[in-house]
């Protein structure tokens, strides 16, 4: 499991969900859709419908790699931060039951109001 205790997700930009879907579709059930994904340097992370995936490239080539999953039904608070003037970055901080705080920060054109609403939407 990625320690997100001891990391942060950072500058992850919006990415193509079509490129980001093939790496993760093993992993949907029955209903799940692709939704929103964000890229960083080789990690990525992939918001469904129903969950919330981060994956941890890892390795010379990239091809062990570390995947969680975060499901929708286990948080307990989050919280946006958008981009400002000077502070160009925006931060997701989500708190799951059994995992506490998982903090992602986006480039400052990423629209973290939509994740406040999907998250919302998939939580309420």
């Amino acid at each position: 499991m990625i320690d997100f205790q001891n990391g942060t997700f950072v500058k992850l930009s919006k990415a193509d969900v079509a490129s980001i879907e093939p790496s993760v579709r093993d992993l949907y059930v029955d209903g799940e859709t692709s939704m929103v994904a964000a890229k960083g340097m080789r990690d990525f992370i992939m918001f469904t419908n129903k969950r919330i995936i981060a994956v941890n490239v890892q390795g010379m080539t990239g091809k062990k790699r570390d995947t969680t999953s975060l499901p929708y039904s286990k948080i307990q608070v989050f919280s946006i931060e958008t981009a400002g003037t000077f502070d160009r970055d925006a931060e997701l901080e989500i708190w799951l039951s059994g995992l506490g705080r998982v903090r992602l920060e986006f480039a400052g054109n990423f629209d973290v109001g939509y994740l406040a609403k999907l998250i919302g939407w998939a939580v309420l």
